[in-house]
């Protein structure tokens, strides 16, 4: 490598990313111009186009696709290197961190960490997104910071750490003709409505289908809060996280009941990319998260269940 090439993983590194030359300059802060210049000296040095047009758009090449993840972490690691090293302080933080996640975790820990933030790091603002089958691609291509989710796979280099583990409950309204006990036949007879983020199979089913038995799923939603909402105003029954039912039975007019068979917990897991393992305001973030999760017990959801 020669040291003129080091001058051009910035400029790669945000055509890359932007898909797009005349944003990877904005990026840059060069004109469009300077940067159409510098993507003609990468593709002489690289031998590869890197974007190509498909229709209106630009698009990246399959080698660029390949380099994307590689020059984000070596841009990272280059800025961390030559960055002035300074005691890391929450509440000097200014920035915008990307999660992967679904409404159940907001739910059952929302409230708690944006109280933490707002104590410890005003500055600091959380872009939520809704959970991807593999949302381990953007947190290795440098586009997200962390993923909260039930692990499924992903690459060995991944660093993960457990934050809590749910149960599965049935709630229908107040006033349902089963709102104090429900038996299989009970639930066998009603209406369902199932959440899949993911639109994966339920376990629920699985479990049933080992018994050779169905049940007659009338709506199937993404969305936590929108499984709750419907069944505060049916007779349908939901099956669901004990945290996120408890934590909006009261508001809504729920009643929350033992599920009549047994259904495995799951966990609920903090996913990270090891190049941020011990960068500072990753690593604090994680510990917000855990804090949080350790504060939002069922026990407590329940004594606020209560209180409400």
């Amino acid at each position: 490598m020669e040291p003129k090439d080091l001058s051009l993983l910035t400029a790669l590194d945000a055509l890359l990313q932007e898909g797009n030359v005349t944003r990877a300059a904005r990026r840059l802060g060069l004109s469009t111009p300077a940067a159409s210049h510098t993507l003609a000296r990468i593709r002489e040095r690289l031998g590869d186009p890197i974007l190509v047009r498909a229709g209106r758009r630009m698009v990246l090449t399959p080698r660029a696709e390949a380099l994307r993840p590689a020059v984000r972490n070596l841009v990272e690691d280059a800025r961390r290197v030559l960055s002035t090293a300074v005691p890391f302080t929450p509440r000097a933080l200014s920035r915008t961190f990307t999660i992967y996640t679904t409404d159940h975790v907001l739910l059952v820990l929302g409230p708690v960490v944006d109280r933490i933030l707002r104590a410890e790091a005003p500055g600091v603002s959380l872009r939520y997104l809704p959970s991807l089958e593999e949302d381990w691609i953007p947190l290795r291509e440098g586009t997200a910071d962390l993923s909260i989710c039930i692990l499924g796979h992903f690459p060995d280099e991944f660093r993960t750490r457990r934050l809590f583990t749910d149960r599965f409950v049935c709630v229908v309204r107040e006033g349902h003709p089963r709102a104090r006990r429900m038996t299989l036949d009970d639930y066998l007879a009603l209406d369902h409505i199932v959440v899949a983020p993911l639109g994966r199979p339920s376990q629920v089913d699985a479990v049933l289908a080992g018994r050779g038995l169905a049940r007659r799923v009338r709506r199937v939603v993404p969305y936590f809060l929108t499984g709750l909402l419907m069944a505060a105003e049916s007779d349908d029954v939901l099956t669901v996280s004990d945290r996120a039912a408890h934590a909006l039975a009261p508001r809504l007019g729920l009643r929350v009941l033992d599920a009549p068979l047994r259904l495995e917990p799951y966990g609920l897991n903090l996913l990270w990319h090891p190049r941020l393992e011990h960068e500072p305001a990753n690593a604090w973030l994680r510990d917000v998260f855990v804090r949080a999760a350790r504060e939002a017990t069922p026990e407590a959801a329940r004594r606020a269940s209560r209180r409400r």
